[in-house]
């Protein structure tokens, strides 16, 4: 199921296909470099050791090599459903927050996208790096220190995203991606039945699924 927050509340929640004839446009934002993190670092090579202890440690990697492979195998399971792949805790932004305030978290915590929550805790928006850094939202060059200072100080609600479509966490991956393509956003906040955040899934998210361990099985069904 997906659904359209605004800062009136829900707008709208329904099926994928109906979703895309009430998506409002959005502008498409840019995407990030991804930076996967593996879960089997290669062992790092040891420099400037004397051959023998170079070969003593070449065969201790292949022997270590060995015994994984002598482990039972970690039972798989196709990923088709958003909940396989979200990011569980993710990083919220408050609605009484000005564009300095939110564009420090997402430096801090190294994200590039958060959802905006209001009063009631509830999905009232999206902040992304990308779209504060499109070129229309930018003061020139040469311009003023001043209007750079109240670009900063204006509040979030004036510059984020809203509405914003959410999406619950059984929803299939396939429709999810139809979704991000079709509105252009790098991702999505996962909220339950009353609207409040579970998650927050990405493009990334999907493409580090992957590259781990587990099929993506996008076209099961």
């Amino acid at each position: 199921m997906f659904a359209i927050y605004g800062t009136s509340g829900l707008m709208y929640r329904g099926l994928a296909e109906d979703l895309r004839r009430v998506v409002p446009t959005l502008r498409s934002v840019r995407t990030r470099a991804l930076e996967p993190e593996f879960d089997r670092p290669l062992p790092a090579l040891e420099t400037g050791t004397p051959p023998n202890a170079e070969h003593r440690g070449s065969a201790h990697v292949a022997l270590s090599a060995y015994s994984q492979l002598q482990r039972a195998p970690v039972a798989r399971r196709p990923l088709r459903n958003v909940a396989d792949v979200m990011s569980r805790n993710p990083v919220t932004l408050s609605h009484d927050m000005t564009v300095r305030q939110g564009w420090w978290v997402l430096y801090q915590r190294g994200v590039g996208q958060a959802p905006v929550l209001g009063r009631n805790g509830l999905v009232i928006g999206l902040l992304s790096r990308a779209e504060l850094m499109q070129p229309e939202r930018l003061p020139t060059p040469d311009g003023h220190a001043l209007v750079w200072q109240a670009l900063m100080a204006q509040p979030l609600t004036q510059v984020m995203l809203s509405p914003v479509p959410a999406v619950s966490a059984e929803v299939e991956l396939r429709r999810l991606a139809l979704v991000l393509l079709d509105t252009g956003l790098q991702g999505l906040p996962v909220v339950d039945d009353e609207g409040r955040v579970e998650g927050f899934v990405t493009r990334s998210d999907i493409l580090k699924a992957v590259v781990h361990d587990p099929p993506l099985d996008l076209w099961a069904g």
